[in-house]
């Protein structure tokens, strides 16, 4: 999660929060402070040419601020290519709060985050990321109406992560019909690091279908909880990389693939719901593939959460949503083809043919 800025870069004269901006690209960021409710947040606009942007708000304890924008930039970035990939019509934004999700969080922290949020007058739309529950988007929801992931009572779409857990269950399948030439995962060895929402949703799919699951967590009541209810086996966060699996799928932070888990790594297949798993994208995506380690790309697969939320701006079904989750199967294994073609990496076709698409309806919108 963590990146070190160019030392180079980091003179006098030189804006290190403008020059992340144009590393990716973005076209805005807010810093929000409110003294009065203890509220630090930044909230990075990637890119909007296909929408408005929509990506969750996260709630975590960094080490720094700097930590915090490297974090927020990554995470809304991916956020643009995601929903080009699945054909919504949204941009990439994400917002953090730097806080202590389990001590910090107030009312009035997030009715101040929600008059943030508002002033962007709909540029873009928040949700519910990890250290947020419904709850906290209900106060945001009391300042502002660009706000999405609410509870169905309120006429929302409700939690996202069941349709997220969907569609990484159908992109992990996309990769084992690739890799093995089925797409059954019974008696797979499926290592999921993380068992928050998705994860756990995650599990029960690969339960049902019989998969031999392993578990990772840093809460060890959950996890323990879980691999009783599920049978799985439980293995400690040193030893990771170096179990037995068949399929890794990390479902907590991202940057896990990096010069140190990739040697390791003992997996065939790469599938989870992490956002950002690759430490640099231009390194480690390269490494998979010299290994013969087939990784299916995070911001594709992972993508279900997004969908579900769309619906609430687009106005569709929730049975339309699933179909959308269930497509990425078909998506994922075209991705791999192209890969395979053009013998470039599958995180390399998958950025090609959001980018493709970002492309060519700014072109059609400068010729209007």
């Amino acid at each position: 999660m963590s990146e070190v800025l160019d030392p180079v870069k980091e003179s006098l004269d030189v804006n290190p929060v403008i020059y992340k901006m144009e590393q990716y690209d973005h076209e805005q960021v807010v810093f929000c402070q409110d003294e009065a409710t203890g509220l630090k947040a930044i909230i990075a606009i990637h890119n909007t040419t296909l929408g408005p942007a929509l990506g969750g708000t996260r709630m975590w304890m960094y080490d720094n601020e700097m930590q915090a924008l490297n974090d927020v930039l990554r995470l809304s970035r991916g956020m643009t290519f995601k929903a080009s990939i699945s054909g919504l019509n949204l941009g990439g934004g994400k917002a953090v709060i730097i806080g202590d999700s389990y001590t910090q969080k107030s009312e009035a922290l997030f009715r101040r985050f929600g008059k943030f949020v508002n002033s962007l007058g709909g540029k873009y739309i928040t949700a519910e990321d990890v250290g947020i529950s419904p709850k906290e988007m209900e106060f945001v929801s009391m300042e502002t109406k660009h706000v999405s992931g609410l509870p169905e009572s309120m006429g929302g779409s409700g939690d996202p992560s069941p349709v997220t857990a969907y569609g990484v269950y159908m992109g992990m399948k996309a990769a084992a019909k690739r890799q093995w030439g089925t797409d059954s995962l019974s008696g797979k060895k499926v290592l999921v690091q993380g068992v928050g929402h998705v994860g756990q949703t995650l599990v029960d799919y690969l339960s049902k279908e019989n998969a031999q699951i392993i578990l990772c967590d840093i809460n060890q009541d959950r996890v323990n909880e879980m691999a009783a209810k599920y049978g799985a086996t439980v293995v400690d966060n040193e030893d990771v990389f170096s179990a037995d699996m068949d399929i890794y799928a990390p479902c907590a932070l991202g940057a896990t693939l990096n010069n140190d888990s990739i040697p390791q790594l003992k997996a065939e297949i790469v599938a989870g719901a992490a956002n950002n798993q690759l430490a640099d994208e231009n390194v480690h995506g390269k490494m998979l593939q010299e290994r013969g380690i087939l990784y299916a790309p995070d911001f594709l697969i992972n993508a279900g959460g997004l969908i579900n939320v769309y619906r609430e701006v687009a106005g569709i079904s929730r049975e339309k949503a699933m179909e959308q989750a269930e497509n990425i199967y078909n998506t994922t294994l075209g991705i791999f083809e192209t890969a395979s073609a053009e013998n470039i990496t599958t995180h390399e076709a998958a950025m090609e043919i959001a980018k493709r698409r970002i492309e060519a309806v700014a072109k059609l919108k400068t010729s209007l």
